[in-house]
């Protein structure tokens, strides 16, 4: 059975750090919800709170009506954990952390099988390995293997796919949303923007802030701007001149290209304009495209200026 969670006004400081400042919000039950930011934003803080590893300054959780203080040892009961750091036995085998974790809970790999098997059935052919020895991707399924071998009713991983591989990647998500099907709350932080289009809804955090929660598609479609895509022969100082000649546009790398963002009436004009000035500044093979924002293209507007509702 999957849960519920609410934050009401957490806050929580190490010295002079704000790690969080008054984060609010809810998860519904079944959900797939993703804490999308960089290192430094909060996620692990939160994620720790959650799990009752970390105390509050301020602020109250509940996991499913259970409070995250008075009622720890419940939570934890009902909460399968991913810490962003591997932190399985590297000098036991697959089999033996596995065992390990579910005699912990006091059940067995045997009589949860069928709800780790889309997972664990990737890595047990090497389960007479030494940990030690995996991949990174095979670690990160023996950590989720682990975390779910008790049956939880919610998921917590924390940066899952940070240092993988691309298809590992992909496969991680794949299996998330197989997770999900079997009435599992899942809560997954992650640095990686384009993790955040296969999540139900998303938090934006930045320096302990929320500043957006809704679903992907709704945070795109509230961006108020239009994007140009900007090329040129000479590329390293096109920052720099963008941003002298469009004083009140965002300006910023992206992949092989500058993103500008524009609330120019007269996006033809803007466009010629900008064209007629960069040649000015003895720019060649000039390449401008309008294009739809994506999720980084929100959160970098959101950091700078607010131009996202």
């Amino acid at each position: 059975m999957s849960v519920n969670i609410n934050i009401r006004n957490i806050t929580k400081s190490f010295g002079e750090i704000q790690a969080l400042n008054n984060v609010s919000l809810d998860i519904d039950q079944g959900e797939l919800f993703g804490f999308i930011g960089p290192d430094g934003s909060g996620k692990t803080s939160l994620f720790r709170i959650l799990t009752s590893l970390l105390l509050p300054d301020t602020g109250t959780v509940s996991v499913d009506g259970l409070d995250v203080v008075k009622d720890f040892k419940k939570i934890r009961n009902i909460t399968g954990y991913m810490p962003g750091r591997f932190s399985l036995y590297a000098d036991l085998s697959v089999e033996e952390n596995l065992n390990f974790y579910a005699s912990i809970f006091n059940t067995s790999v045997k009589e949860n099988y069928d709800l780790i098997k889309d997972i664990y059935s990737h890595i047990e052919p090497f389960k007479k390995r030494k940990v030690h020895a995996l991949s990174g991707g095979m670690k990160q399924k023996l950590a989720l293997s682990c975390a779910l071998v008790h049956k939880p009713s919610l998921l917590i991983l924390d940066e899952p796919t940070t240092g993988v591989d691309a298809v590992s990647r992909m496969e991680f998500w794949e299996l998330l949303k197989k997770m999900q099907k079997i009435n599992i709350t899942i809560l997954v932080s992650t640095p990686y923007m384009d993790e955040a289009s296969l999540c139900d809804r998303v938090a934006l955090m930045q320096n302990g802030n929320l500043l957006a929660v809704n679903t992907p598609q709704q945070i795109i479609k509230q961006y108020k701007q239009q994007i140009f895509a900007v090329k040129t022969d000479n590329m390293h100082p096109l920052v720099a001149d963008l941003e002298r000649m469009n004083k009140e546009a965002l300006v910023y790398r992206f992949g092989e290209s500058i993103h500008v963002s524009s609330n120019a009436y007269d996006l033809e004009l803007f466009e010629s304009e900008l064209k007629t000035n960069l040649s000015k500044l003895n720019h060649k093979d000039i390449r401008i495209n309008k294009i739809s924002p994506l999720i980084e293209d929100c959160f970098l507007a959101l950091m700078d200026k607010n131009v996202v509702e």
